[in-house]
């Protein structure tokens, strides 16, 4: 059986982007043909940093760039080069040259810092395809989709409108892969209050979820969503145990206890999208980039690789 090909866009190349990828290279080609969006000057000035050898299967797709590299530094030359390594790799899957895209970590400044106006990969992803892209994030164990993301906190009770987050429900449950019984399917959805909103006395918003809750689950024709189900208690261990995957409100809200919980193994899927787009969920890790006599957890990569492979 023939393997599928799998775009790496190598982030940002001041961060661990390019050790992650020599690292597992040897393991993601047992169960995929990886291509990587880099050319061989910049992985080989990379490679000669990391004091690490480049293999010689390593399939790279050329993209412009040849500057020096800054370990951990937020770089604009380094912002702009990541960004064209995604959308070359974006391009690869929209073509059908490869079957998926796989997603190293970018750094946000420096995209701003070369003039890119997209806040991350997700934000682009949208304008690119002019879909309402789903971020979901987690393992086998847990995932979780993000209705608000990158939005400063302030503004999260602006963006809870019914029409809006029932479209998102409704986009979420129909991008989810195929379940041998979708009856069965349950995914709670936060509240955005403490004790969600306790009947009103701490807040109003709740109301909208419900209704966004009626509408989606009236549309698909099934009650897949069930709350708004109040935040504090839904990652206990006696409630997570009954689901799969969970709708939260805000960023953090969601993340905060899934990267407590599986930090480590978690990945990033972009869903309700004509491509395969999956990543780590983790960052540049500026702070130990190139840097020796450290452990470089790999795990979260090559769940990402497997995820789009399967």
């Amino acid at each position: 059986m023939k393997k599928p090909v799998i775009g790496i866009s190598i982030g940002d190349i001041n961060g661990i982007g390019p050790e992650i990828a020599l690292s597992a290279h040897d393991t993601i080609k047992e169960f995929c043909t990886p291509l990587y969006f880099t050319n061989y000057h910049m992985l080989e000035k990379a490679a000669t940093l990391l004091k690490m050898d480049i293999p010689n299967d390593f399939e790279t797709e050329y993209i412009k760039g040849n500057f020096k590299i800054k370990p951990g530094k937020i770089s604009k030359k380094s912002g702009k080069y990541s960004f064209e390594s995604f959308k070359k790799a974006v391009f690869f899957a929209k073509k059908g040259i490869t079957d998926a895209v796989v997603t190293l970590p970018i750094h946000k400044k420096a995209w701003e810092k070369a003039g890119i106006k997209y806040k991350g990969h997700t934000d682009a992803l949208r304008n690119f395809f002019k879909k309402d892209a789903v971020m979901m994030l987690g393992c086998e164990k847990l995932f979780v989709a993000l209705y608000t993301e990158h939005i400063p906190l302030r503004e999260v009770p602006k963006e809870i409108k019914t029409k809006k987050l029932g479209n998102f429900l409704i986009n979420f449950y129909n991008s989810l892969p195929a379940i041998s019984n979708q009856e069965s399917l349950t995914i709670p959805v936060l509240g955005l209050n403490p004790h969600a909103g306790d009947g009103g006395v701490l807040g109003e918003e709740e109301k909208k979820i419900s209704k966004a809750i009626k509408k989606a689950n009236k549309k698909i024709g099934l009650d897949v969503f069930i709350g708004p189900v109040v935040p504090d208690i839904v990652f206990t261990p006696n409630f997570r145990k009954n689901f799969r995957y969970f709708a939260a409100i805000y960023h953090d809200q969601g993340l905060a206890p899934l990267k407590a919980l599986y930090f480590d193994e978690s990945i990033n899927v972009s869903l309700n999208l004509p491509i395969i787009r999956t990543s780590v969920d983790h960052g540049t890790a500026f702070d130990i980039a190139y840097k020796k006599n450290r452990e470089l957890n790999i795990k979260s990569y090559i769940n990402a690789v497997k995820y789009a492979a399967q």
